[in-house]
């Protein structure tokens, strides 16, 4: 009676070696070629660094927008535009911190090169962009310098008890925050917008136009 019950073990036994050794190596290379599709699909896009880099300054614009708009709103509520000292301190301070973090490092400046006799002619692609990348620099910090200047303004303006002051002062703190966050922008190399009405982007100051050079007859 033992002998057909061992058989039939033995038969499933070899029928499952057999299943496994066709379709092992299926399943193996199944997974494989699911493991390069899933690394396939995770791949970043060309030029995605750069594109976050931009997503990443508009970002930080509201990092700067939600402290400074949260002063004036304090400031606009209250009674005649005064605020305790302590508490104007405060939050002026949260609107300079929140500054000095998306304010970029200003690019180091490059090294002379020894200054020879030349023609006149048109920039070389080097020599202009570093000269933009300086001007693009310098323009932030004016912003910056400015914008710290007004927000020192408010905070007088707020607890001196003179509440013809505050106006003047909230409107300066508005100017300097709408340039300084227009330096940021033109510093992280966005996009200019480009909506049918609005006025194109001027060109930034102190950045020379190349000059294309006539030959001589």
């Amino acid at each position: 009676m033992g002998g057909p019950p061992a058989r039939r073990i033995a038969c499933i036994t070899l029928c499952a070696a057999l299943l496994a050794g066709v379709t092992g190596p299926a399943a193996v290379a199944a997974d494989s070629t699911r493991d390069r599709a899933r690394a396939a699909s995770h791949a970043p896009v060309p030029g995605a660094d750069a594109l976050l880099a931009q997503v990443t300054l508009l970002a930080n614009l509201g990092i700067v927008l939600t402290p400074v708009t949260g002063l004036l709103t304090a400031v606009l509520k209250a009674d005649n535009g005064q605020l305790p000292t302590d508490q104007a301190t405060a939050l002026v301070q949260a609107a300079k911190d929140a500054i000095a973090k998306v304010t970029p490092a200003a690019p180091a400046t490059p090294t002379a090169a020894p200054t020879t006799p030349a023609t006149p002619g048109p920039l070389s692609p080097r020599t202009t962009t570093d000269h933009r990348a300086t001007t693009r620099a310098d323009l932030a910090g004016d912003a910056l310098a400015n914008l710290t200047k007004a927000l020192d303004t408010l905070l007088k303006a707020i607890t001196s008890g003179d509440a013809t002051q505050v106006v003047p002062a909230v409107n300066g703190v508005l100017t300097g925050l709408v340039n300084y966050l227009a330096a940021l922008l033109l510093s992280g190399g966005l996009p200019a917008p480009n909506l049918p009405g609005l006025p194109t982007l001027p060109s930034l100051p102190g950045v020379p136009v190349p000059v294309p050079t006539v030959p001589a007859s």
